[in-house]
């Protein structure tokens, strides 16, 4: 009986297994017979001069997966074991990973189906599309804030990790480059690593590309010449101590070694990114750290006592502030990590502020030394944008100063889609996806630098350590990348490609493998077809991008330090105009002083109660040239230190005192109106949500016709109405499909809307 049971369960798991087997091999050739019969379609409407990148592009997105479904249906227990490191996925581990080979083909089967239908319309002519250029990475030129191929602006994207080879980097990306580490420097007297010197003088000038500044580690010759405690925090992205004087040794005898052989090739003309994700996290409450908080060296103790000195004009003024009793600023003493209870207080506010100055002095060592050797350098840095967007200050990176010091636009810019654990997020109310980091984050590095390119050099929006979703749907792609290039992004380096050429998944994919791009075939060809459509319309795109700023809301750096939520607080007024098609912007003490004031009409100051003599001087400046401003009742009233502060005054300018946020907002667009700084355009929008979710710009294309760009960030459908110099009689043309489309489109969650509109004579 034993004998038999064993033989019926092994007979119904072989059954099964042939099964599967039998399945797998159908919905391969199905997806290999639609190739065929797209490549037909494709060969037809090259006769008929219909441009096709699109559909080349969904080919080799369909082989590359097929081929990832034949070793995903091979290796069934490695997927397994990734699928289980993802907490959502743990449980369903082993069915995921057994259903993940037909996903994949079910999914390119799908995408080869849409591919087919869309160019069945363009050949009977029911759509019509405009040429794309097939960019050639090698032939790319950096050009103020644009990238430039033949005579056009274009924007492009590739993966981290990606491998480099024809049938991976034709149609997802070319992007090169070259990877630098302190351990590069393997003798005191400055040798480098033979191997990689080789490298390095044989490599040729390649395609656009960055050099990727590394600082997990250090050489074992510098541990031994400046102490053990050399190395520190070594769980974050710069694994050593800053302040030691070794850290500028180390860094000068690398790149006075390299540097010379970088400059002026094309795998360096996206810049040199001094740093991965710059954190320096230095808080704790009671006794518990903050997350990748660690303590800093006598160095940083030293250094920070000659700031004081220069901050303040004698040791009583500290200790009055302080209410500490130091005989002088060379026995000033602080416990660091500094607990978080001492927020607000005149100590908070010098360590926070001085966290930033050190930061910063050490990454302008960093520039000044690659610039010795490639006069053109340009830097940038991975600055994850939510150490602004969110209210922490005590990390050290002072966002504003950091994006004006470098030639590029540097970040990791994320959006979340999917919680993954945790309470319910804010946005969750009324929008598909998290989009503060991405349009507030961008708004103001391109308020403090306009005319850089914005290089996401880890791009976060298809997937986080909080955020995945394997059944992600190719619209939040679309609408993502979309966003982000009319927001101002110009290049990007797509968080991640872990995957070989044959499929197989190396061990350093981790825990962000599973459930990632790299397993959603429809997601990664919607990004490709995505920058296409980009590429087609550049000129309209970086118009958006180039638009005037009349709003501008204060930035003080001293109340982001002082208030536990003062980023929350300038969030909701931004929100607030956000869906109203007039571009924001930011103003902080530097902008106003250095930049044209003409820029725009209006700056709006909400719930900054805390600034600097200077950055005041600097808002009533802008009023004694006429400016306008709008403020509430607490704002601008007290010192770095919560002294009290003398009122702005009126002046030549506008001084209007409101105080709600629906007050502000209606002042504000009224005070555009006046001055003739809105669109003529004007969108209405209605939804059972019952406020606005869709984003929107318009400006004027070559025909003098305005472009509308509008995404959907809602979780519901959203329907609008376009109107035109107070008329309806317009007509909305598609610039994607050709045709004419409703000038009061209902748009789905995620839905892009490009038109052209023209008025009807």
């Amino acid at each position: 009986m034993i004998l038999f049971k064993t033989f019926k369960r092994g007979f119904v798991i072989a059954f099964l297994f042939a099964s599967v087997i039998a399945s797998a091999q159908s919905l391969d050739e199905q997806a290999k017979t639609k190739i065929t019969e797209l490549e037909k379609l494709i060969e037809k409407a090259e006769k008929k001069g219909i441009d096709v990148l699109k559909e080349k592009t969904t080919i080799r997105t369909a082989e590359m997966f097929l081929e990832f479904a034949t070793w995903d249906e091979k290796n069934l227990d490695v997927n397994e074991d990734y699928f289980k490191k993802v907490k959502r996925y743990q449980k369903e581990a082993k069915e995921m990973a057994g259903n993940l080979a037909n996903f994949e083909r079910n999914d390119v089967i799908l995408m080869l189906n849409e591919a087919t239908d869309y160019l069945k319309l363009l050949l009977s002519k029911k759509v019509f599309r405009k040429s794309a250029p097939h960019v050639d990475w090698t032939k790319v030129k950096v050009e103020g804030d644009q990238l430039t191929y033949k005579n056009k602006p274009v924007f492009l994207a590739d993966y981290t990790w990606k491998p480099n080879s024809k049938k991976l980097t034709e149609y997802h990306g070319n992007q090169d480059g070259f990877f630098l580490t302190p351990s590069f420097v393997v003798k005191e007297d400055g040798t480098i690593n033979p191997k990689r010197m080789k490298e390095l003088t044989s490599k040729p000038d390649g395609s656009l590309g960055f050099i990727f500044m590394n600082h997990k580690g250090v050489p074992k010759w510098s541990k031994e010449k400046y102490g053990p405690n050399f190395s520190m925090r070594e769980d974050t992205y710069t694994a050593y101590d800053i302040d030691n004087p070794g850290a500028r040794d180390v860094q000068q005898k690398l790149l006075s070694g390299v540097v010379p052989h970088m400059a002026g090739k094309n795998y360096s003309q996206l810049g040199y990114m001094l740093c991965n994700e710059p954190h320096f996290y230095t808080q704790k409450t009671g006794e518990k750290l903050a997350w990748a908080s660690g303590p800093v060296s006598k160095y940083t103790i030293e250094k920070f006592r000659v700031w004081l000195k220069n901050k303040h004009s004698s040791i009583g003024e500290l200790n009055n502030l302080w209410e500490t009793s130091f005989a002088s600023f060379d026995n000033v003493s602080i416990e660091i990590p500094i607990d978080t209870s001492l927020r607000g207080t005149p100590k908070w506010f010098d360590w926070t502020l001085f966290n930033m100055y050190r930061v910063t002095e050490w990454y302008k060592f960093l520039k000044s030394e690659i610039v010795k050797y490639d006069p053109e350098a340009k830097v940038h840095l991975k600055i994850m944008p939510n150490l602004w967007t969110e209210n922490q200050r005590v990390h050290g990176i002072d966002l504003e100063t950091l994006t004006e010091m470098c030639g590029i636009i540097g970040n990791d810019s994320g959006a979340e889609h999917t919680r993954m654990w945790g309470p319910k997020y804010e946005w969750e109310e009324h929008y598909g996806f998290e989009w503060r980091e991405l349009c507030m984050g961008y708004d103001f590095m391109k308020s403090v630098s306009p005319n850089k390119i914005n290089f996401n050099s880890e791009l976060h929006y298809l997937s986080t350590g909080r955020s995945r979703n394997l059944d992600l749907q190719p619209a939040y792609a679309r609408a993502t990348f979309w966003l982000a290039h009319t927001y101002g992004m110009t290049a990007s380096q797509i968080w991640f490609w872990p995957r070989k050429e044959d499929g197989s998944v190396p061990k350093k994919a981790g825990k962000g493998y599973a459930g990632s791009n790299n397993q959603q075939p429809r997601v990664t060809n919607e990004v490709a077809t995505t920058i296409i459509d980009l590429n087609t319309y550049s000129e309209e795109i970086m118009a958006m991008q180039r638009q005037r700023k009349p709003l501008r809301i204060f930035y003080s750096k001293t109340s982001a330090i002082n208030k536990e939520k003062h980023m929350d607080d300038i969030y909701h007024l931004y929100e607030a105009l956000n869906f109203e098609g007039t571009p924001l912007g930011f103003v902080s003490k530097d902008i106003i002083n250095k930049q044209d004031n003409n820029k725009w009409d209006a700056v709006l100051v909400y719930k900054t109660p805390f600034v600097t003599t200077s950055e005041l001087k600097a808002v009533q400046n802008y009023l004694d040239n006429g400016g306008t401003v709008i403020i509430d009742e607490i704002s601008l009233k007290k010192s770095e230190y919560g002294k009290p502060l003398v009122e702005l005054n009126g002046s030549k300018g506008k001084l209007i005192k409101l105080n709600s946020v629906s007050e502000i907002k209606t002042k504000a667009l009224s005070i555009l109106k006046d001055k003739n700084s809105l669109p003529e355009i004007t969108i209405s929008e209605t939804n059972e949500l019952g406020v606005k979710v869709c984003t929107w710009k318009a400006v004027k294309n070559s025909k003098g016709n305005y472009v509308i760009s509008a995404v959907n960030l809602g979780k519901k459908e959203t329907t609008l109405k376009i109107e035109l110099n107070n008329t309806s009689k317009i007509i909305c043309k598609d610039l994607i499909k050709g045709i004419e489309v409703s000038s009061n489109p209902t748009l789905k969650p995620n839905e892009v809307f490009f038109v052209e509109v023209t008025q009807l004579r």
